[in-house]
């Protein structure tokens, strides 16, 4: 039945494939012909396939291990550099009428705080976003046709967008909500979203009803074929994920793997990004509960062979992981993360008492944004606010054919030592603005795409100085 080029979720995530490969991993896990076969393909950077993939991620050879690691590391700093995109996510509403047994939003939970965002209430929190430095967000709701229909989204996509509070703007709004309609789809698209974002959850059709007892995400093919009609209406940027722990981890990487092939043979673009979530504590709910936790060791190498396999795609932490994991998974493959998030509805703009916490689930890395900026400048690392692609239309295959061939640092790179200077100027500590000045000076020593441009971002860095402000390549 597989069949990558369907648009059937049960053909394009087929589970006799996903048995085989992991059973052709498992018995080539001491293989070391064939491993490095597969890391001499991997070595052109140009990804591998799920089978080949799972087969590294199996590998129990601890030298062809240092190789793969070392391979990940070479390609994110190929693909990606040193720049590390930030984001915050803004939960809109925690009415949900699905009972997914791993969110503490089911609709069971009779005694979390229920809580919907008026539209004055999303101003107040955007404003609040805005004077952390903040320029692209990711908003998160229930799943709750009465509470949080679609209009409901769209009119809070256009609350996002229309504040302008001193100097800060949203420019980038990416949407994580529930499956829905190529019709309600193409509305997202039309309100100028960036990436729509959904996680898969869990891969295993069986799995998944018995995760998804109640509720409209019941129906796994309409929820594992959503992307494909977010495609279809339009929207070319999507976002990829599961929650590690719910599932076998072989069995999970290879369906996101195989996700990410559907998407390449059917709309001929892969998935902009892909998350990697862990499981964990969050309201009513204990990650112990679930037998399919993974490691940090795990983790990584998980991390490192999604990075090799799909070298061009964006891969995103958030705060659900500790600073030393982050820290770990910077140079394997991550591309984004979040930074001084709240996963509880509301709370920027004032803080939760404890008797009406909301979040979603426990933040492991609680520090604000601009300690994690100035500590991404001590590793080396170049925050970046940048949202041009999207803005300029580089999205979809445009934004593919720039980086497969590995070409994204002529645009990435000075946007985001302009972003960085933008942030530096109206939000950072003296503290983080004397590295970061020091930081964009070494940044403009390296800057590699040419010297028309180089001159053009010195020039926009002194009108940044002088009060301008929103430059792009």
């Amino acid at each position: 039945m597989y069949n990558p080029k369907s648009h059937k979720a049960e053909e394009f995530i087929d589970d006799g494939e996903i048995l085989e490969t992991l059973e052709y991993a498992h018995k080539n896990r001491n293989n070391a012909e064939l491993i490095d076969k597969i890391l001499e393909k991997a070595r052109l950077k140009k990804g591998l396939t799920h089978r080949e993939a799972a087969v590294l991620l199996d590998c129990e050879i601890e030298e062809k291990n240092k190789e793969l690691f070392e391979l990940a590391m070479e390609i994110k700093q190929e693909y990606y550099g040193n720049r590390i995109v930030l984001f915050a996510p803004l939960y809109l509403s925690n009415y949900c009428v699905n009972g997914c047994i791993y969110c503490p939003y089911h609709h069971q939970n009779k005694h979390i705080p229920r809580k919907k965002l008026t539209q004055e209430e999303i101003r107040n929190e955007v404003i609040a976003l805005q004077d952390m430095g903040h320029k692209r967000l990711a908003i998160e709701a229930g799943e709750d046709p009465v509470n949080n229909p679609v209009e409901y989204i769209l009119d809070s996509i256009n609350t996002i967008y229309s504040v302008k509070h001193k100097n800060g703007a949203i420019r980038r709004v990416n949407v994580n909500i529930a499956a829905t309609s190529v019709e309600n789809y193409r509305k997202l698209h039309e309100a100028g979203i960036g990436t729509y974002v959904l996680f898969q959850e869990t891969y295993n059709k069986a799995s998944y009803e018995k995760l998804h007892p109640t509720g409209p995400k019941h129906n796994y093919a309409y929820h594992t074929e959503a992307m494909d009609r977010a495609m279809e209406a339009g929207i070319d940027d999507v976002s990829l994920g599961v929650l590690f722990g719910l599932e076998s981890y072989r069995y999970e990487f290879t369906g996101l793997m195989m996700h990410a092939e559907h998407l390449e043979a059917a709309f001929g673009v892969g998935p902009h990004a892909i998350s990697v979530p862990r499981i964990k504590k969050a309201d009513d709910i204990d990650p112990s509960a679930f037998d399919n936790g993974i490691d940090d060791d795990t983790f990584a190498k998980i991390v490192a062979c999604i990075r090799i396999a799909t070298p061009y795609t964006g891969m995103i932490i958030s705060t659900r992981e500790s600073q030393e994991c982050r820290k770990r998974l910077l140079s394997l493959g991550i591309s984004q993360m979040s930074g001084g998030s709240k996963t509880s509805v509301g709370g920027y703009f004032k803080p939760m008492p404890d008797t009406e916490n909301s979040s979603q689930f426990d933040i492991s890395d609680k520090r604000p944004l601009d300690d994690v900026i100035k500590w991404l400048m001590e590793l080396g690392y170049l925050p970046s606010f940048c949202t041009a692609c999207y803005r300029a239309g580089r999205t979809g295959e445009r934004f593919m054919e720039v980086c497969k061939d590995r070409q994204i640092h002529n645009f990435c790179h000075p946007n985001a030592i302009i972003t960085l200077k933008e942030y530096l100027e109206d939000y950072a500590s003296a503290e983080t603005k004397a590295i970061g000045e020091k930081f964009i000076k070494h940044e403009m020593e390296i800057l590699e795409s040419g010297e028309a441009i180089k001159t053009a971002v010195e020039k926009d860095l002194v009108k940044i100085e002088a009060g301008e402000r929103d430059f792009r390549f």
